[in-house]
């Protein structure tokens, strides 16, 4: 694509975006360009109503017989198989529950299991923090085991893998700078060392087209409230390849995962299949808005997505180039090879983005000097990206970053 020099060329951009029609529903503020859907996507329109069934009606009516005529015991399965294809998964693959540090946990102490005579773990050292502290603590519960971090024990990932090595765990798309690992060629150098992979698929799903069986990975894990667009808490999800579900040793057996829940016995026995990932009550609610969400998604061209993504990215990294030079901003994402987000390194970035969230662009900031932006083809349009950048421009231009109110960090950045 090249690169529209003016707003009204974006505009025409957007009379031709097959994709937007799906802009229309979702919520979107007056007055905000919304760039954080990479942290939390926008509220689906259909969402509020599908809650209000839940709880109005199913709940409020229904009480606890929606557990059979509401299907609310079957939910993590059958949002799993809905799930399942916007990351090239089979019908029976993905169950739908608890958070994603869980279900890491879970996988992570199951592939373990699977590879009892190695004691290594590998991981990059620029994984989202959450990957590491989960790893560290289900080894802790473990005797002799080591972690390997690439960009630390070794600078490639090549330099860290031998025979001892029992599970990789690795981000698809870097949390920070939208580096895009090869799943596929990735995948296949740890089995060469007859490892597993986990992958974290928390910036990628729902932001460009993912193919675990076509690659051959073992298990990944990821949430639903990024670009899936399910809310803040909805579930994560795991995914466990067919061939792996005889042998799984889920280390969470709570009674949803029980072969027969509903017999009450002492022993435990794991339900055949993914279901063994389950644990305890799904949290329902949380539920029924992504449940919405994904009926967005199942009329969604995955292959579209990925083109508006990497020409929104490319746009917005052209004119930050163009427009923003001299400001003291160093674009650090990969051009037209990453996810569906750009980073952008400025020494008082925090600053910097709080003054462009108060004139209604809101990305945000990841510690020590990234702002990052999001693209979310499904509601964002090209004029946004345009419009973004002006702001930005602005705010580095006239150095309104500088007020004081900027000075001290909230809570969530």
């Amino acid at each position: 694509m090249t690169t529209p020099t003016t707003r009204a060329e974006c505009q025409q951009l957007d009379f031709g975006d097959p994709l937007a029609e799906f802009r229309a529903e979702f919520v979107l503020p007056d007055g905000v360009i919304y760039l954080d859907g990479n942290s939390l996507g926008a509220l689906p329109r259909a969402a509020k109503e599908r809650v209000r069934e839940t709880v109005e009606d199913e709940w409020g009516q229904g009480l606890i017989r929606s557990w059979n005529t509401a299907g609310w015991f079957d939910k993590p399965a059958v949002l799993g198989d809905r799930l399942a294809p916007l990351i090239g998964a089979g019908p029976g693959e993905v169950v739908v529950c608890d958070s994603t540090s869980i279900n890491l946990f879970k996988v992570v102490i199951s592939a373990l299991r699977m590879r009892p005579h190695r004691k290594v773990v590998v991981a990059e050292s620029a994984s989202f923090p959450t990957d590491l502290y989960v790893m560290a603590g289900a080894t802790g519960l473990l005797d002799g085991y080591q972690r390997r971090l690439v960009g630390q024990d070794g600078q490639q990932l090549e330099d860290v893998l031998d025979d001892d090595v029992a599970v990789v765990v690795l981000n698809h798309v870097d949390y920070r700078t939208g580096h895009l690992h090869d799943m596929a060629e990735v995948t296949a150098r740890v089995h060469e060392h007859g490892a597993l992979v986990v992958w974290d698929l928390c910036h990628s799903v729902g932001a460009l087209p993912v193919r675990v069986n076509e690659c051959g990975v073992d298990f990944a894990v990821g949430c639903t409230y990024k670009y899936l667009n399910g809310g803040p808490g909805s579930p994560a999800f795991v995914f466990a390849a067919s061939r792996h579900h005889d042998a799984i040793d889920q280390p969470l057996s709570g009674w949803h995962g029980h072969a027969a829940p509903f017999d009450f016995t002492i022993d435990y026995q794991p339900a055949p299949g993914i279901d063994r990932f389950r644990s305890g009550t799904p949290q329902l609610v949380s539920y029924a808005a992504l449940e919405a969400s994904l009926g967005i998604w199942e009329r969604v061209d995955l292959d579209a997505l990925r083109a508006k993504s990497q020409a929104m990215v490319s746009l917005f990294t052209d004119l930050v180039e163009q427009q923003c030079a001299g400001f003291g901003v160093e674009i650090v994402s990969p051009r037209g090879t990453g996810g569906s987000q750009v980073a952008l390194r400025h020494a008082d970035g925090y600053a910097v983005m709080c003054a462009l969230i108060d004139r209604g662009v809101i990305g945000d900031f990841r510690a020590p000097d990234l702002m990052r932006f999001g693209f979310t083809p499904l509601y964002l349009q090209y004029v946004d990206v345009w419009d973004a950048v002006q702001a930005l421009r602005e705010v580095l231009a006239t150095e309104s970053w500088r007020h004081s109110r900027y000075a001290s960090r909230a809570t969530v950045t």
